[in-house]
C-alpha cells in the first residue's frame, strides 16, 4: 500500500495541469470573494426596500464575514473535482494505465491510493482555496463593511471546516475520475452539474417546502452542512443536515463513485 501511495504522489507532482488549475483556483476565490463582500457591504448601508428591489443580499457584522468566507465550496468546488479525477483520467488519456496496474495489479490497492493522495492534496487545495476567498474578501469588509472578523473563533473554524470540505470534493473527484475514465467528458460533467444542474436543483427544490429535505441530500448541500452555514441560504434554501450527518452524505458519494470505479472500470480488460 505504502509503495502505491508513494508512487501516486510521483505520478501527481510529475504534471503541471493541477497546480495550474490551483492558481486559477486562487484567482477565481480572490475575485468572488472581493465581489461577494463588496456586494454585502454596499446591501448593509440600504433600507430593507432598497436591497429587495436591487436584488441585493443584506447581511452585516459576523453574519456577512461567515456568509462570505462560505463560498469557497458552493462556489470553487468545481475546481478540486476537476483536479482530483486528472489522478485517474490522466491515466487513461497518457495509457499509463497499463503499466501502473503491472506494477500494482491489486486494483483495490490502486484505488485505495488514489483517494489518499488525493485526501493529502486535497487539504492543500482547501488551504489554496480558502485563502484566496480571505484574501479576496476581508480586505473590503475591513475597509467598507462591519470587519473581517478574522480575530472571531467561529469564523476560524468555518475556514478550518471549509479546507476539510474541499479537500473531500478531490477525494470525490477521483472517484468520478475513476468511473468516467475520460478527461474530457469528466470534466465536462463536472463543469456542467457544478455549474448548472446542481444550482438549479437547490433553488427549485428549495422553493418547495416538501422537496426541501431532498435537497439536503445534494452532494453541494451535504458539503454546505459539513461547513454549518448555506450560501445558498440567501436565496431560500436553508434545510441542512447535521454536519456529521452531511459527511456521512459526503463520504457515500465517496463511496459509490468508487467502487463503481473499481468494479467497473478497473474490472474491464485494460490493454
Amino acid at each position: 500500500m505504502s509503495a502505491a501511495i508513494r508512487g501516486e504522489f510521483r505520478k501527481f507532482l510529475s504534471t503541471r495541469m493541477w497546480w495550474i488549475l490551483g492558481l486559477a483556483m486562487f484567482a477565481y476565490l480572490v475575485f468572488l470573494g472581493a465581489v461577494m463582500a463588496f456586494s454585502f457591504a454596499f446591501g448593509s448601508t440600504m433600507s430593507a426596500g432598497e436591497a429587495a428591489s436591487a436584488g441585493v443580499p443584506q447581511m452585516s457584522g459576523e453574519t456577512a464575514a461567515t456568509m462570505t468566507y462560505s463560498l469557497t465550496s458552493p462556489l470553487g468546488y468545481v475546481f478540486p473535482l476537476i483536479i482530483g479525477s486528472l489522478l485517474f483520467t490522466n491515466e487513461f488519456r497518457h495509457q499509463t494505465i497499463t503499466p501502473t496496474l503491472l506494477v500494482e495489479p491489486r486494483r483495490t490497492i490502486l484505488v485505495l491510493a488514489k483517494l489518499v493522495v488525493a485526501a493529502i492534496f486535497g487539504v492543500i487545495i482547501g488551504v489554496l482555496a480558502t485563502a484566496g476567498t480571505v484574501v479576496g474578501a476581508s480586505p473590503v469588509l475591513a475597509l467598507m463593511g462591519d470587519g473581517s472578523y478574522l480575530g472571531s473563533g467561529d469564523v476560524w473554524a468555518l475556514i478550518g471546516w471549509s479546507v476539510v470540505v474541499m479537500a473531500l470534493w478531490t477525494v470525490l473527484g477521483v472517484a468520478i475520475g475513476g468511473l468516467l475514465t475520460n478527461q474530457v467528458a469528466a470534466i465536462i460533467v463536472i463543469i456542467g452539474f457544478t455549474q448548472f444542474v446542481e444550482p438549479i436543483a437547490r433553488v427549485a427544490l428549495g422553493a418547495v417546502d416538501a422537496l426541501q429535505g431532498v435537497s439536503a441530500y445534494l452532494p453541494g448541500a451535504a458539503a454546505d452542512a459539513v461547513l454549518g452555514t448555506s450560501f445558498f441560504g440567501s436565496m431560500g434554501e436553508t434545510d441542512l443536515l447535521s454536519r456529521w450527518a452531511g459527511g456521512l452524505v459526503m463520504l457515500a458519494y465517496i463511496a459509490v463513485f468508487a467502487l463503481g470505479a473499481r468494479f467497473v472500470t478497473l474490472r474491464r480488460d485494460i490493454g
